[in-house]
C-alpha cells in the first residue's frame, strides 16, 4: 500500500502555530506524511510578524527538485509566496513535475493583520500560479484584493467573486468566510457546474493563528490519500472547525494562539 505524501510549500513560523509547521501538524494529524520547501522564514509570534527572509529562488528550485525526484507526492500545498521570483520557481517546478493536485491558499495577511504579500507578487500569482491551481482557499479579504474589489458582504456577491476567481483558471475556489459576522462561519465552495454552503458555528476564541493554512493542508491531505475534491472540502471543513473550538485548551503566547492540530489526540 503506499503512503499518502502530501507536500507543503510555504514559509516557516517561528512560533510554530501557522506556515509550514501547522501544515506539518495538519498532514501529521490526517495520517498523511509531510514534505516541505520552505520559501521564506519569518520571525513571528502570536502578536505579529517581525521580520521576513526571502529563500532565494533557486534553492527553492533545488527543495522542490529534491522532493519530488523521490517522493511520490500525492498532493501540493502552496502557502505564502511573497515575491515574484518565488513563484516563478514555483511554476517553473510545478510543470516539470506536474503533481496531481495543487491547494492553493493566496496568503496575503497574516491573522495578526501583518501584510505578506508585496504588491508585485499579488500580479504573479493571479496571472501563473492560480491556473495551475485545483483549488485556491481564499478568505474573503483575499478574494477581494485578487480581483481588487471591494469585499464582499452578502452570499451573491461571494458566489459572483468566485465565478469570476474560477475565470482566472483555477479548478475549483473555496472562498473562507471566517471574516464574516454572525452565528455561523459559511464557506463557499464553487466549481464550473455547482456553488456548495459550508456553514459552521463561529467559535468565540482568539486562538485562530494558522487557521487558513491549516484548512489548506487538510484538503490537500483528504486529495493525498484519493479523496475527490468535495469531499476533500467538506471533511477539512469539518476537521478545522474541531481544530478551533478545541483551541482554547492550548495556553499559548499572547496573541491569536494556535488551533489544536491533534484535537482527536488529547
Amino acid at each position: 500500500m503506499m503512503t499518502p505524501i502530501a507536500l507543503t510549500i510555504a514559509g516557516s513560523d517561528s512560533s510554530g502555530g501557522a506556515g509550514i509547521q501547522a501544515d506539518l501538524k495538519t498532514f501529521a494529524a490526517l495520517g498523511v506524511y509531510g514534505a516541505s520547501v520552505i520559501t521564506a522564514l519569518t520571525a513571528q509570534n502570536t502578536t505579529g510578524v517581525s521580520g521576513i527572509h526571502q529563500v532565494p529562488a533557486e534553492f527553492i528550485t533545488a527543495q522542490i527538485d529534491a522532493v519530488f525526484s523521490d517522493l511520490a507526492v500525492g498532493a501540493v500545498k502552496i502557502g505564502m509566496v511573497a515575491q515574484p521570483a518565488s513563484i516563478d520557481a514555483i511554476v517553473a517546478g510545478l510543470t516539470r513535475w506536474s503533481p496531481k493536485h495543487v491547494v492553493l491558499d493566496p496568503v496575503m495577511v497574516a491573522t495578526s493583520g501583518d501584510r505578506l504579500l508585496a504588491a508585485e507578487a499579488v500580479d504573479a500569482l493571479r496571472t501563473r500560479l492560480i491556473p495551475l491551481a485545483s483549488v485556491i482557499t481564499p478568505n474573503l479579504p483575499e478574494a477581494a484584493a485578487l480581483l481588487d474589489e471591494p469585499i464582499a458582504t452578502d452570499e451573491a456577491a461571494v458566489e459572483n467573486q468566485g465565478k469570476r476567481l474560477l475565470a482566472m483558471g483555477c479548478r475549483a475556489v473555496l472562498i473562507k468566510g471566517g471574516h464574516g459576522q454572525g452565528a455561523e462561519s459559511t464557506d463557499y465552495f464553487i466549481d464550473a457546474g455547482k456553488t456548495i454552503t459550508l456553514a459552521a458555528p463561529r467559535v468565540a476564541t482568539k486562538n485562530t493563528h494558522g487557521t487558513g493554512c491549516s484548512l489548506s493542508s487538510a484538503i490537500a491531505s483528504g486529495l493525498a490519500k484519493g479523496e475527490d475534491m468535495e469531499t476533500a472540502v467538506r471533511n477539512a471543513k469539518a476537521w478545522i472547525s474541531a481544530a478551533i473550538s478545541a483551541a482554547d485548551r492550548f495556553s499559548v503566547g499572547r496573541g491569536h494562539g494556535p488551533v489544536h492540530h491533534f484535537h482527536k489526540y488529547y
